[in-house]
């Protein structure tokens, strides 16, 4: 019996439905002699609502980052729907990598570390010859330490997001929500975003994961090529 495996996402499709093309409508078309403020609102917020529900159909689930993402997506759409005061979208931008930072940071005290979860993929690394090698040399407890550490650099990456979040639509996001303007900078600051935040926070991420993959040779003395697992 074959087991029907969950399909990565496709990185480049996200980024046009997620960034470009609300970005581009925000900017483009939210003048009166195009869409309006409103309908420019809406129908660029309909494409990254959709990316999740078609990602949510396909994968026939949705995980808590995903769900996070299209709350943000609803809640900024009820900051500029509703005209609320800009100072609320500088709060959410920051408040969902803050939440996420917090639940990765929880996790490693109840001992379930969210980075091994996302590092340690079995269908990566032959986990069995890893926890068996560090099991004979009496370094399992040394592994974990590491583990719990390079989780804690996980949430900071977090943090970093949440305060960049906060800043960048302070500083960009100053007009009315309802506006023409309030749209325009709305895509500018979802265009930005993407090299000030979503980069740098990667650049980590695969610092972090080099941090674990050596401690993970160093500790178990293996070499990468055997920590991987081979193509069967």
């Amino acid at each position: 019996m074959s087991t029907q495996t969950k399909r990565p996402n496709n990185t480049f499709l996200e980024l046009i439905f997620n960034i470009v093309i609300p970005s581009i409508i925000l900017m483009k078309l939210s003048g009166g002699e195009y869409l309006g403020s409103v309908y420019a609102l809406v129908v660029a917020l309909l494409f990254p609502l959709g990316y999740g529900l078609y990602d949510f159909i396909k994968n026939k689930s949705m995980n808590f980052i995903s769900l996070l993402g299209f709350l943000s997506t609803l809640l900024t759409g009820g900051i500029g729907l509703f005209e609320l005061d800009v100072e609320w979208l500088a709060i959410k931008e920051a408040a969902i990598p803050s939440v996420i930072g917090l639940v990765v940071l929880i996790s490693g005290f109840w001992g379930k570390p969210l980075i091994a979860k996302i590092l340690l993929n079995p269908v990566l690394f032959n986990l069995d010859l890893i926890y068996q090698n560090l099991s004979d040399q009496g370094k399992t407890d040394v592994f974990k330490a590491k583990i719990q550490w390079a989780n804690h650099l996980l949430s900071i990456t977090f943090v970093f997001s949440a305060t960049m979040n906060y800043l960048l639509a302070k500083w960009i996001v100053v007009s009315p929500a309802g506006t023409t303007k309030f749209n325009e900078q709305l895509g500018e600051m979802t265009m930005l975003s993407y090299p000030v935040i979503a980069i740098p926070s990667m650049v980590m991420l695969c610092a972090i994961m080099f941090y674990v993959v050596k401690s993970v040779m160093k500790l178990t003395g293996l070499k990468f090529d055997q920590i991987l697992n081979a193509a069967k």
